[in-house]
């Protein structure tokens, strides 16, 4: 059987670091939603346990794809824990429209779209649970994606809240830099002092991203960015990315900032929400493997 799976992006409506830990990982706090855009991936299964991935990207060996590595980690887990038998193999590509190095997510969604969708076509029955532990091998942000559900995380990412957000639209722009996560957290000047406040404090005060600045000194391409999108609404970075969003109350408001804008932006325009569309599309899929 061959389907296309969503892989949608996130953002960090909000991210505090308040400490850095002995074993390099930061303790945060964040507040993810998904949005209602991101990148597709197409499974088809085979009848040997070959996994092959088909589509690649520029300056990325195949080995080194969160989606080859999140689908041989599930294998892994079926033959050596779960001691199937069948033969668990897949043809896999994707088409990329989330920004790369962006902060939406797009590597970690792929790789917890793949986690999931594999589960269904293998009929292998694993709990996100436990897809989420296997994702975690992958990145902290996999789980997000994984359990499907606007949250808010602390720890390093691994302590998840479920929430319910407003879902508002917005306006996800770029400049086309890629931005290393790597870099921006080992920023000797990046602020890793922000007190931990209880959920219901951070939700009442003004939302902002404690890599924000240390970006912005980094990378005039992002400064300019949100210095032209606050002239028109509330903006701010999502993850350590090179992506900024702004907020609006309609469609027609984000489109509207959207189509004026400079030709050096590059953005498009969703909504945000609580449930993964990820999540929404697996219980289709669903009834189409066990009808």
């Amino acid at each position: 059987m061959t389907l296309t799976w969503p892989s949608p992006g996130k953002l960090n409506l909000f991210l505090y670091i308040n400490s850095y830990r002995h074993d390099g990982y930061h303790e945060i706090q964040t507040l993810y939603q998904f949005l209602r855009y991101g990148d597709k991936i197409t499974i088809t299964n085979r009848l040997d346990n070959q996994l092959n991935l088909l589509s690649k990207i520029s300056g990325v060996k195949s080995k080194d794809n969160l989606i080859l590595r999140a689908a041989r980690l599930l294998q892994k887990y079926c033959y050596n824990v779960l001691h199937c038998k069948k033969k668990l193999g897949a043809d896999i590509s994707f088409k990329k429209y989330l920004p790369i190095g962006g902060g939406v997510g797009g590597g970690s969604s792929n790789a917890a779209t793949t986690l999931i969708a594999l589960n269904e076509h293998w009929g292998t029955k694993i709990s996100d649970s436990i897809l989420a532990k296997i994702g975690k091998i992958i990145g902290a942000d996999v789980p997000v994606f994984v359990k499907g559900y606007s949250c808010f995380a602390e720890g390093i990412g691994e302590i998840l809240t479920p929430i319910l957000l407003k879902e508002n639209w917005y306006l996800v722009a770029n400049n086309g830099i890629k931005i290393s996560t790597k870099k921006i957290f080992s920023d000797p000047l990046l602020k890793r002092n922000s007190k931990k406040q209880t959920l219901n404090v951070l939700l009442l005060s003004k939302y902002s991203n404690d890599c924000e600045l240390t970006v912005r000194r980094n990378f005039y391409e992002v400064d300019r960015l949100i210095s032209w999108l606050l002239k028109y609404s509330p903006s701010r970075l999502t993850g350590t990315g090179s992506c900024v969003f702004s907020e609006f109350k309609t469609k027609y408001d984000a489109i509207k900032v959207l189509n004026n804008s400079p030709l050096w932006l590059h953005g498009f325009v969703a909504q945000g929400t609580n449930e993964s569309p990820l999540h929404k599309f697996r219980a289709l899929a669903t009834n189409m493997f066990y009808k």
